[in-house]
């Protein structure tokens, strides 16, 4: 597909960065798919409000992702590291802490817990948390009991 001149004529180099790069963003204005934010206080962009598990308010400044930079010149932002293991990582890297601030040793959610307690306690999916999860009892890290996640020793 050839682009021709014009107005809506659009190259990825036209930005300072690309997908997957941090980047600074302040949150504007809530819409009805998320947030308007400004990327590295030049460019507009979006955050969905799929990819938001931490209250946001406006003038808030927050550290994001490009995850998407579209054909039309429109930027998606996540507050997630792009790319399946920098995902991955950063998750279990939250567990793990939040394990290891535990004066017991252990968190009481489990795989079986509500969505919105896991996003309350850990600020991340469902999915992302169980996947995390699943990686550190793959590492012999944890234990999964039937009401908690304990921290081996």
């Amino acid at each position: 597909m050839d682009l021709q001149e014009g107005e809506n004529d659009f190259q990825e180099n036209d930005y300072n960065f690309k997908e997957g790069d941090k980047v600074n963003l302040i949150i504007e204005t809530e819409t009805g798919l998320g947030y308007t934010v400004l990327i590295n206080e030049e460019f507009d962009g979006l955050l969905f409000r799929s990819e938001v598990f931490q209250d946001l308010e406006e003038n808030m400044e927050v550290t994001g992702y490009i995850k998407n930079i579209r054909e039309d010149g429109k930027i998606d932002v996540s507050l997630r590291p792009q790319g399946f293991r920098n995902v991955i990582d950063a998750d279990v890297e939250k567990v793990l802490e939040k394990l290891k601030k535990s004066k017991e040793g252990f968190i009481l959610l489990t795989d079986k817990s509500s969505p919105d307690s896991i996003r309350f306690h850990m600020k991340m999916s469902k999915k992302a948390f169980k996947k995390a999860v699943g990686n550190l009892y793959r590492k012999k890290v944890i234990a999964i009991k039937e009401d908690r996640i304990e921290l081996l020793k």
